[in-house]
């Protein structure tokens, strides 16, 4: 059962989404970065394309979604975005779906970041947490979403990984 004595880090529950808004049907995988403000530590979270939810173990705070990556194949853009959520350690933190929508890839290329939560969703956040970490069983769960619900942002080029030929360099 849940002892909030025995806590030292929350659960943080959510889903991440990469959608793209354009005309062309590329698989991308997303990675979100966060920054705690007051320690000033960085938390590189990286999604697989199966995870419905993304869980991590994060100390209390106040803590901003610093960068958005997505992955495509061997080429990268990025992001800086400035979301803000709290998190407390005796509970376990339910942040909402984050929605990523990725805008066609020409020059000026867009990202729409949206942030969203309803009642049904976090009854299956619920259940994933009983199904996935049964120790948390009768931890309250606590649903914040991050400040700004939705920002377009500009996406930027990242240099490929060193491990690809040059050939494969959009520049």
């Amino acid at each position: 059962m849940c002892d909030p004595a025995d806590m030292t880090e929350s659960l943080v529950v959510g889903q991440v989404m990469a959608v793209l808004t354009g005309d062309q049907s590329r698989r991308y995988l997303p990675a979100v970065r966060l920054d705690n403000h007051t320690s000033h530590k960085r938390f590189q979270v990286e999604m697989n394309l199966h995870d419905r939810y993304v869980a991590v173990n994060l100390p209390s705070g106040q803590y901003r979604l610093s960068h958005v990556q997505i992955g495509e194949g061997p080429f990268m853009s990025m992001a800086d975005v400035s979301m803000i959520f709290v998190v407390d350690v005796p509970v376990s933190t339910y942040v909402g779906t984050w929605r990523l929508g990725v805008k066609s890839p020409y020059y000026g290329r867009m990202i729409v970041v949206s942030v969203f939560a309803d009642q049904a969703e976090a009854v299956r956040v619920q259940d994933f947490l009983a199904d996935e970490y049964p120790a948390l069983g009768g931890c309250p769960v606590l649903e914040t979403l991050l400040q700004a619900a939705q920002l377009e942002i500009r996406l930027y080029e990242v240099m490929p990984y060193p491990r690809y030929p040059r050939d494969f360099r959009r520049h």
